[in-house]
Formats: C-alpha cells, sequence, structure tokens
C-alpha cells in the first residue's frame, strides 16, 4: 500500500475530525450518562478515518478489502448482539488480542516487503531495499507490543471464561525471567535498529520472546485483580496499533493508538490507586503475588451461620430507612440487575432510601456493575463509587450483597497472608443488618479467599439463584 498523497491538505484534515471524534468519544465514555454519544462519536471518527485511508491509498484489490470489511462488519454485529453481559469482559479480552495479532501480521508483512510499504532504503542506496533505521525501531516496537497485548489477552480470555483458574500461577523466579525476557527483547532490538544487515533470526527472536512475556506477565495476576488486567491490556493494544501507525505513515491509527495506550493507561493507575496497587508492579506482572493465602481459600461451613428468607429480607428492609445496595459478579451471572431495580422501586416506594455502592473492581473488568445498572435504567444519581459512600455503611440500617464477595471481604485488611490484602474494600459489616446472597456456603470469591462477613452476627445469608432470590422479595414487598 503507497500514499498517494501524503501531505494533501485534505487528508490531513479529514484525519484531525476523526482525531477530534475520538476525543469526545473518549470524554463521553466517561460517564454512562453520556456513554451513548461517546459511542456514536467513536464510530463517526473510525468511520472517516478509514474511507480516507481506502480513498487516499492505491489498493492491491480494493473488492478485497471491502469484503474483508464487510466479513468483519459481519461477525462483530453478531457477536456483539448474541453476547450475555456476563460473557463481556472476556469478549473485550479476545478482541484485545486480535488488535494485538493485528499488529503482529502488520509487523511482519511490513518486514517480509518493506518496499511495499514505503519504509525501505532507496534504490539508488547501497542499502537498497533494506529497513530504514527509524522504520526498525517502530517495527521493533509494535511487533512486541503487539505480541505481548496478543499473548496476555489469551491468557486473560482462558481466566475469566473459565478455562484456567482465577488463582495466581507462581512460577519460580519469575521476576527475573520476566526481566531478563524484557532485557532480551530490547536488547535484540536495538541491535536490529543499528545493524542494518542484521540476520534475519533477530527478528523471529523478538517476536517469539514478546509472545513469551505476555503470557509470563499474566498469569500470576489473580482473579480479584483481572479488571485492571483488561484495562492494562487495552493500553498495550494502542500502543501496538500506534507504533504500526508510524510503521504505515498512518496519523489516523497513530492518533488513535495514543489516545486507546494513554487513556488505558491513566485508567490502570486509577484503579491501581483505588485498589492501593503499585502501579509499576502491574507492568510487571503478578502484583500481591508473593501473598501466600495459607489455607484462606477453603470456605469454613463448620462456621455457624445464620440463614434467611426472602421474607425477612423484605420485612427488614421494608420498615429501613435506607438500604445500600452491593452489587457484583453473581448479579451479572443471574442477569439479576432488571429485578434488582424492581425491588429498589418498590423499597422506595415504602419511604425507604436506596443508593448502589460500586467497587472499582466488581465484576471482570472496568464499570462492568456500571454498564449492567445503567441496562436496567437506574438513576446514575443513586450510583456511588466506592470512596463516596464507603463511610456511609456505619448509618446504613441493611448492606444488600448481591453476587458481590471479595469486594466487601474484611480479609483485605487484616489477613496479610490474603491474595487480596491491601486492596480497599466496603466496611458492610458496619451495617445494622447484612443480606449477603449467594448460592451456597461452599464457594468463595473469584479471589478464592473465605470471608468472615458470612459468619458475622448481624448478617442473613440468603442462598439462591440471584434473581430468585430478588424476585422473592420483590413479592413479598408486595
Amino acid at each position: 500500500m503507497h500514499e498517494v498523497a501524503p501531505v494533501n491538505p485534505w487528508v490531513a484534515l479529514a484525519y484531525l475530525v476523526a482525531g477530534v471524534c475520538f476525543i469526545l468519544a473518549l470524554r463521553g465514555l466517561s460517564s454512562p450518562s453520556t456513554s451513548r454519544a461517546g459511542n456514536r462519536y467513536g464510530m463517526v471518527g473510525m468511520l472517516i478515518a478509514v474511507v480516507t485511508t481506502l480513498v487516499t491509498h492505491e489498493i492491491a484489490s480494493l473488492p478485497e478489502i471491502l469484503g474483508a470489511i464487510a466479513v468483519g462488519g459481519i461477525l462483530g454485529f453478531v457477536i456483539a448482539r448474541k453476547i450475555k453481559m456476563t460473557d463481556m469482559p472476556q469478549l473485550v479480552a479476545g478482541f484485545h488480542s486480535l488488535v494485538g495479532v493485528a499488529a503482529v501480521l502488520v509487523g511482519v508483512a511490513a518486514y517480509l516487503n518493506p518496499t511495499a510499504f514505503g519504509i525501505a532504503f532507496p534504490a539508488s542506496s547501497e542499502h537498497a531495499g533494506l529497513i530504514l533505521p527509524v522504520s526498525r525501531i517502530e517495527l521493533g516496537l509494535g511487533v512486541a507490543i503487539g505480541a505481548i497485548t496478543f499473548s496476555g489477552s489469551v491468557i486473560a480470555f482462558l481466566k475469566l471464561n473459565g478455562n484456567m483458574g482465577g488463582a495466581p500461577i507462581m512460577l519460580p523466579g519469575r521476576h527475573v525471567i520476566n526481566l531478563g525476557t524484557l532485557a532480551a527483547i530490547l536488547g535484540l532490538i536495538a541491535f536490529f535498529t543499528v545493524q542494518i544487515e542484521a540476520p534475519v533470526w533477530v527478528f523471529w527472536v523478538v517476536l517469539a520472546l514478546s509472545f513469551v512475556i505476555g503470557f509470563l506477565l499474566i498469569i500470576p495476576i489473580g482473579g480479584a485483580d483481572m479488571p485492571v488486567v483488561v484495562s492494562m491490556l487495552n493500553s498495550y493494544s494502542g500502543w501496538a496499533a500506534a507504533a504500526m501507525g508510524f510503521t504505515l505513515g498512518n496519523t489516523a491509527m497513530i492518533i488513535t493508538g495514543a489516545l486507546v495506550g494513554s487513556s488505558g493507561a491513566i485508567l490502570s493507575y486509577i484503579m491501581c490507586r483505588a485498589m492501593n496497587r503499585s502501579f509499576i508492579s502491574v507492568i510487571a506482572g503478578g502484583f500481591g503475588g508473593d501473598a501466600g493465602g495459607g489455607g484462606a481459600g477453603e470456605a469454613k461451613e463448620q462456621r455457624p451461620w445464620k440463614r434467611g428468607s426472602a421474607e425477612d429480607a423484605a420485612y427488614i428492609m421494608g420498615q429501613a430507612e435506607n438500604v445500600i445496595i452491593v452489587p457484583g459478579y453473581g448479579m451479572a451471572v443471574a442477569q439479576a440487575q432488571h429485578t434488582l431495580r424492581e425491588m429498589a422501586d418498590k423499597l422506595k416506594e415504602h419511604g425507604v432510601g436506596v443508593k448502589y455502592a460500586i467497587h472499582p473492581v466488581a465484576g471482570r473488568m472496568p464499570g462492568h456493575m456500571n454498564v449492567l445498572l445503567a441496562e436496567a435504567n437506574v438513576p446514575y444519581d443513586e450510583v456511588f463509587e466506592l470512596e463516596d459512600i464507603n463511610s456511609e455503611f456505619a448509618q446504613a440500617d441493611v448492606a444488600f450483597i448481591i453476587g458481590a464477595n471479595d469486594v466487601v471481604n474484611p480479609a483485605a485488611k487484616t489477613d496479610k497472608s490474603s491474595p487480596i490484602y491491601g486492596m480497599p474494600v466496603f466496611d458492610v459489616g458496619k451495617a445494622k443488618t447484612v443480606f449477603f446472597i449467594k448460592r451456597s456456603m461452599g464457594g468463595v470469591g473469584y479471589a478464592g479467599v473465605d470471608n468472615d462477613v458470612f459468619y458475622a452476627d448481624n448478617t442473613m445469608m440468603l442462598l439462591a439463584d440471584a434473581k430468585k432470590m430478588v424476585e422473592e422479595i420483590v413479592k413479598s414487598l408486595d
């Protein structure tokens, strides 16, 4: 593919408009109330970028390109229509892997045929046909980041989809292995850049090592921290696209990739601060991994606990002044968000104040609970983040926990051997009464840690499918 008019002001203007649309998309996606408009801006920007690229480039076979776009568009449309909200996190991880492998394939194509991509020395040069030094840097980094994104996203997908366990997988000397592998990748890229006639094996070894390090960086990260991993991989996919944008000389790819990469990095940093994690340790992989966890992963069924019923919950919440609802992944699995909103509406009819408490890592990806509640038309002014509502549990009459576990587990504050130690959690135990919906006492959270809240004197366990239990509570409120 060759640039027809790389300095054409109309092309630059079109890419600028596309970039502005992407910025507006990010701004819109920062709030649930403006997220639909943000999505539209993003689609318009991508349409402008794609059409501009097709019009201003000489393409060997336009029908083939349009056919590929049609196939991809149809597949994306069908997947988006059929995907369950509970499967959205692994879908995001899967799509990140596609971005990574696309960057790798473009990089490989550019390496095998640099002249076609306009990154080779001119025919009059003594190095005719060889890749330019600047392009070697872009190519090496783009392929490396793309490969890391691909293999890391595949592991994230397998963990989120249940094909791999959520517990961290700790390799002996993993930090030394990771640092050594990263050093080898950077060293080989530097050699590939400086040595114009570098052996062929250098490029392929960089690619292979990058695939390996992506795998090594993600397997030590536990299930409770997967939302941070998803946002981090989102950042990686952006930087991979930006690097390939430089290789292709495509301004739109550079702008889009930089926006995605920087916004994903910022989101990861914000989530790490919210979870009391080190941002550097996230990048290194396996943060919190040195915690042994002891035998905390086993549910302690022999401890005394109190079982409640839908009638108990309806009566106590109907008499309460305020109720704080804490949703989690179990709510998503049961698809209980619509019934939950119906229950909240009933409580408000009884004069009860209702609020929703959303933890930064509730669910399996950033904003998972916000999306579910928005889907059920829960008013945005009733939804609060951890730092804004955690102090209110001490004055709450009822803490209603539906499908959450790790985000309300006091072990994060009290047990230094716990894999979730140091993560801020909701102080639900301070409420006068705690209703805890889960399927059975035998299960533990995604991080595999038992929860002392189950056995507290002020807790009633509501053991059932979340949706069925809430439906029964709604009937009892009637």
